[in-house]
């Protein structure tokens, strides 16, 4: 490999290393916190779908009271990769920016989790803060075909 061309890929994979490290070291999330699996939950099922021209979250709204603890059970029934990312609107937005840079780019992280088609998977998640938040697919074209959602807390 050339040194240009060597010198780029390292710094795609320290730029990558660097996104995936800024969740797992305390980062605060804006949309709550991570959930504690010994008290008690609410379950939502949200399935991920992509047919007909349109890709979606059912359901694509959750009420939440402010303290409540959600989790979040997720299922990719689509023919295509899928994720759910849970943060402000504004986060979520800087992150689609970043995944139109990386769009190979996995979640397992508190508030995000990527899903292959068939797969299933949780978040636990706590609604530390009142207002509307937003869980969308960042996967560069999803968002756009109508994959995401609102959780409103109060």
């Amino acid at each position: 490999m050339k040194p240009v061309a060597l010198s780029i890929a390292a710094a795609l994979l320290l730029s990558a290393a660097s996104v995936s490290a800024t969740h797992a070291h305390g980062e605060k999330f804006s949309a709550g916190a991570p959930g504690n699996p010994k008290k008690p939950a609410r379950t939502v099922t949200v399935i991920m779908t992509d047919r007909d021209g349109e890709m979606k979250f059912e359901p694509n709204r959750v009420d939440v009271k402010k303290g409540e603890q959600i989790r979040f059970v997720l299922e990719n029934k689509g023919e295509v990769k899928h994720e759910f990312i849970l943060a402000s609107g504004q986060d979520n937005k800087k992150h689609a920016e970043l995944m139109r840079k990386f769009p190979h780019m996995e979640h397992d992280e508190p508030n995000s989790k990527s899903l292959e088609p068939g797969q299933k998977t949780e978040i636990l998640w706590r609604f530390t803060k009142s207002g509307t938040f937003e869980f969308a697919c960042l996967i560069p074209g999803h968002y756009e075909a109508g994959m995401h959602g609102i959780a409103t807390v109060k």
